[in-house]
């Protein structure tokens, strides 16, 4: 199978990740930000106007990138030429998202995946050379995912659970005339994680836990299955590629240690060599086409790490200067003389670059932050830690507004990813960059029980949830007060998923705490929603109950769901759902509003009847995103005797 292709992609549980920015701690000491002299607030369409994009497979004849962007209001795909010219647009969908995956190895044909109104249901599908498209997986109510591409480049790979809605097979499919076999029955529960290039041997994974897990050697020819990773204790391992000859596995773990680590696993003796080991999770490892080059990532406190390797002998290559931007991901060309890398940082949306080994600097060849907004006046996000109630040293990232000061304190809003398990990263993200922009402060913080800080640090909120973290979340309120600069009495939460959860519990179990809430999409009702999960979350399932506690047990659940509690919500709550969301139902949202609107307390309640489980549209974002602001400026900006002077109501026009 061909090293730069992923094979599957991992079915997150209800994980959503917020893109953020790290640097020193300056901020938590009352230091100020250098007003710009010029200093401009913008308006949402501003911020909007920034477009998002992803992707980085090169043409037959690396003349050009495959990317999705949402530069027409939602993703599609487009082509951008490796010289600088403008993109070309190869999708032109008004209603579905369109996620490029990957051109074919020898013509424009390219693969692509979309659901329909964000229902997670997503098809498989290939734009043709006239434009026209070939839908792979055809069906009602299935999952198809694209798979990777085999070695000899003759045939590629899709997942489906079309069979079975639990499992997903795994189904080799020819380039030409889209013929299709089954490769992989599953019926086990286990994920595909690898294929050998002969496809003779297969990499099974197994969810343990959310902490645990196993791989296992499966031979195609004999239907022989062998244990690779026996272990005592909670140890994680992921399967990253064979070596070229078959004798071994490259594998990330965090066996024996806090953090994963990058090692080669010898297939026939067992032993395990490590490559690289630091004090963060070494995340991924993929190879070039031709196993020349290998690129690392490393989660190094919630910023990616990117280094680069020439193998075999792991001989590190220094990456171009981007000038201070992060760079969050490398592909490498398949003639292995180019790498397509996207750059960021806190103030500066994910571009893509194009490097020539070797060669001058990189050349960018996207502008995603509109030109209308100039970057001084936005923020860079800056790690803070705080000793939380039982002295723990709890991580996230800080972002003070340029108004900010001892004498005009600003109101704050603390932000809880999604998950349980997720982390809050770095990057650009438009809605915090357009609050802080009006003068509100945001924490997004990594609470006990948040990926990338240990294995330890990850399993503290085990069937403590709603209890442990959500106490993280409300001692992180010191913090903020100690700054000097936020007004205590002007504090509120916010967060999607798990974090919308995170957010209903802390108005319901901690009412008096925070002075707002916004809670995107989140959980309500836990016997409802663990009892709704879909089947094809499988193993991630059985994982997510031993974390979260026994799905059976209703006294436990409706203890930590807010809906059987709701009448102890007294401050102001908003609420934002997609209403074909398949994680969190519609349902959640629909109760919570109405039993707090029984309290008499105000609630504003947005509903987005094409989104699901994010909202992915341009129209929908704006909507919701200018509906917060508005939430906040009226329940949190203008709090009866604060001291804060209001932000400037004369925005900027577009």
């Amino acid at each position: 199978m061909r090293h730069s292709r992923s094979l599957l992609p991992v079915l997150a549980l209800l994980a959503t990740t917020v893109a953020c920015s790290t640097g020193s701690d300056s901020m938590a000491d009352g230091e100020a930000y250098a007003v710009p002299s010029d200093f401009t607030q913008y308006t949402i369409e501003q911020f909007l106007g920034t477009t998002s994009v992803f992707g980085s497979s090169f043409s037959p004849d690396g003349s050009k990138i495959l990317v999705s962007s949402d530069e027409s209001g939602i993703f599609n795909a487009y082509s951008v030429p490796v010289d600088g010219s403008p993109p070309e647009p190869l999708t032109e969908s008004e209603t579905d998202a369109v996620m490029a995956s990957s051109y074919f190895p020898d013509d424009e044909r390219f693969i692509y995946g979309s659901d329909q109104g964000g229902n997670e249901l997503s098809h498989v599908y290939v734009r043709e050379l006239d434009g026209s498209v070939t839908d792979l997986t055809p069906g009602e109510n299935l999952i198809a995912n694209f798979a990777g591409w085999a070695e000899d480049e003759e045939s590629f790979f899709v997942a489906s659970n079309e069979r079975n809605p639990q499992f997903f097979d795994v189904y080799e499919v020819e380039v030409d005339g889209y013929e299709r076999a089954l490769f992989y029955q599953n019926d086990e529960g286990y994920n595909l994680s690898e294929i050998s290039d002969d496809h003779r041997w297969l990499i099974l994974s197994k969810t343990n836990t959310t902490s645990d897990g196993d791989l296992y050697l499966y031979d195609r020819e004999t239907g022989a299955q062998r244990h690779l990773t026996p272990h005592e204790g909670d140890a994680s391992f992921g399967a990253l590629s064979f070596t070229p000859d078959n004798s071994g596995l490259y594998v990330t773990t965090n066996e024996g240690s806090e953090f994963s680590r990058l090692a080669l696993m010898d297939l026939e003796g067992g032993e395990t060599e490590t490559l690289l080991e630091t004090d963060w999770d070494v995340m991924f490892a993929s190879f070039s086409k031709n196993d020349r080059y290998m690129v690392v990532g490393v989660n190094e406190d919630g910023r990616n790490a990117i280094r680069m390797f020439e193998m075999p002998d792991m001989t590190e290559i220094e990456l171009p200067d981007m000038g201070g931007l992060n760079v969050n991901s490398v592909r490498v060309s398949d003639d292995e003389t180019m790498l397509a890398m996207y750059a960021a940082s806190s103030r500066t949306p994910g571009n893509l670059y194009v490097y020539e080994l070797g060669g001058p600097a990189p050349l960018q060849l996207t502008s995603s932050l509109n030109r209308a907004i100039d970057d001084r006046n936005l923020v860079d996000g800056e790690v803070a830690r705080f000793a939380s109630y039982d002295g723990l040293d709890v991580p996230g990232i800080l972002y003070k507004p340029h108004q900010a000061s001892p004498s005009t304190p600003v109101p704050a809003m603390v932000w809880v990813h999604g998950g349980p398990g997720g982390q809050s990263r770095i990057g650009y993200n438009g809605l915090i960059q357009y609050l802080v922009n009006h003068g509100y402060a945001v924490y997004a913080i990594n609470n006990r029980g948040s990926s990338g800080y240990g294995k330890t640090f990850f399993g503290l909120d085990d069937r403590k949830h709603g209890d442990a973290d959500l106490d993280d979340v409300v001692a992180s309120k010191q913090m903020l007060i100690d700054t000097g600069w936020v007004d205590a009495e002007r504090i509120g939460i916010i967060g999607g998923s798990y974090g919308g959860y995170m957010t209903l519990a802390a108005l319901t179990f901690r009412p008096e705490e925070f002075a707002v809430g916004v809670d995107i999409f989140g959980i309500s009702n836990w016997h409802r929603t663990v009892n709704n999960i879909p089947p094809w979350w499988g193993a991630q399932k059985d994982a997510l109950e031993r974390e979260m506690g026994d799905f059976d047990d209703d006294e436990f659940f409706r203890a930590k769901s807010p809906i059987f509690h709701a009448d102890q919500i007294v401050r102001p709550l908003m609420v934002l759902q997609g209403a074909n969301d398949p994680r969190v139902l519609q349902v959640e949202s629909d109760e919570i509003v109405e039993a707090v609107r029984a309290n008499g307390v105000p609630v504003e309640y947005v509903l987005f009847p094409d989104e699901g489980h994010g909202f992915r549209k341009k129209e929908n974002q704006l909507d919701g995103y200018r509906k917060i602001r508005e939430f906040l400026d009226l329940h949190l900006r203008e709090l009866p005797g604060s001291r804060q002077v209001p932000a400037s109501e004369a925005e900027s026009s577009p």
